[in-house]
């Protein structure tokens, strides 16, 4: 098991999701941003890092048919599982690195809140937007948030890196184009502020 791996597993086996500091009760610019995307409810989309995340929930409910929930840890996934009950069946769920991810079909919305930002090491950014190219659709939707320029430093215990468009622009090169940036001040279930940025990108053809 990779340090990463245990990391996040370790977290999920001890703490409860609802008391971590990226818990949200409601995803709500990450529904604004795919909103915005106008895609149809049949579009194939993806929560990357979205293990224990309440995202699915909102989507499934809104009536997308086409969903999927990559994560790092098994028991953030199979806590999501058993909380959507039968709803469950109808929802890839991947279990992986995204790093090192490698996906079965194409995707029309990449949405990723705060994996992004734990990736400190080139390489691992680099292999993650090798990973991101193969698995969006041409002139599919890039959503990524990240801690702003004036956000945390570290999140978990672990080091990040804070994001602004010109930033971020730079990391995933010329075959991304910025469309959409909003930014939201995050209250943590500890009441904490946390300043995130969140950029939707399309992917060019």
């Amino acid at each position: 098991m990779s340090k990463t791996k245990s990391h996040w597993e370790s977290v999920y086996q001890t703490k409860s999701p609802l008391t971590v500091s990226w818990y949200q009760k409601e995803p709500s610019v990450s529904l604004q941003l795919i909103h915005n995307t106008q895609t149809k409810y049949d579009a194939s989309i993806i929560d990357v890092g979205g293990g224990a995340s309440v995202l699915i929930d909102y989507l499934s409910r809104e009536g997308h048919t086409n969903l999927a929930v990559l994560d790092i840890a098994p028991a953030a996934l199979a806590y999501t599982r058993n909380r959507l009950g039968d709803k469950a069946n109808n929802i890839e769920w991947f279990e992986s690195d995204v790093t090192s991810f490698i996906s079965p079909h194409q995707f029309s919305i990449w949405h990723d809140r705060a994996v992004f930002h734990f990736l400190t090491d080139k390489v691992d950014r680099q292999n993650y937007i090798e990973v991101m190219k193969h698995s969006v659709l041409p002139n599919g939707h890039i959503i990524i948030a990240a801690f702003s320029i004036d956000g945390p430093t570290k999140c978990s215990g672990l080091d990040i890196i804070q994001y602004d468009a010109d930033k971020l622009k730079k990391e995933l090169g010329n075959e991304f184009k910025l469309v959409e940036e909003i930014n939201e001040v995050h209250i943590t279930p500890t009441a904490q502020e946390q300043p995130f940025t969140y950029f939707r990108f399309i992917k060019k053809s």
